[in-house]
């Protein structure tokens, strides 16, 4: 769910320009049973200049407080170009273009707010992104993270597994990640977190230290 970039990413991109037509029909399956309300959770809390790795076809656009400048990276054109459709039909200004997640092209602490919603799941390195995102966010910033993670059940971590025997040689789509360790070895600090449905969905605030 969601896409972002590889060391290679040739073959990612074209897998995920290939779900962009029906990525939101896909999705509307997973809102319902399995995300509940974080879009709004997590995007309501964003404030001033906000990043949002791995915009997809801009799902969260619409959860997103007036006020914020909204800046959007995508490894996949395909994906972008629903984004930007969403954004004009939204009435919203939202600046997107491709990028790479592990390698931001934006200066240090550019961002008040930086976004990643079911999509760490999809890169080779989820702490090297979790470190970018900290190099681009301002002291005091904020980080709103959610993915499907590794389960607290032991069955189901039985066939989280089994699928990434097809998911990541695919689409690099990986189920048993825990971004939240990341994320608090980083430095940041946890506001909020909540996680559920056997623990496969898992969100959390955190903020960069002023200091």
């Amino acid at each position: 769910m969601g896409s972002v970039a590889t060391e290679d990413p040739a073959r990612v991109r074209r897998f995920w320009d290939k779900q962009s037509g029906r990525y939101d029909r896909q999705m509307r399956f997973w809102e319902l049973r399995l995300l509940r309300d974080t879009r709004t959770w997590l995007c309501g809390r964003a404030t001033g200049e906000v990043l949002e790795v791995a915009i997809g076809t801009g799902l969260n656009l619409s959860s997103y407080p007036s006020g914020v400048t909204v800046h959007g990276i995508d490894l996949s054109p395909g994906m972008l170009k629903q984004a930007r459709s969403r954004a004009e039909e939204l009435g919203l200004d939202v600046d997107v273009a491709e990028g790479n997640a592990q390698r931001l092209e934006f200066p240090d602490a550019s961002f008040d707010t930086v976004v990643c919603t079911l999509s760490l799941c999809s890169v080779p390195d989820d702490r090297a992104v979790v470190a970018e995102m900290w190099r681009v966010l301002r002291p005091g910033g904020r980080l709103l993270l959610a993915d499907h993670v590794v389960s607290t059940s032991a069955p189901l971590r039985v066939v989280q597994r089994l699928l990434e025997l097809v998911t990541v040689p695919m689409g690099e789509e990986h189920f048993r990640r825990r971004p939240f360790d990341h994320v608090r070895a980083q430095g940041f600090s946890i506001e909020d977190h909540d996680r559920f449905n056997r623990g496969i969905v898992e969100r959390l605030i955190a903020r960069k230290p002023e200091h």
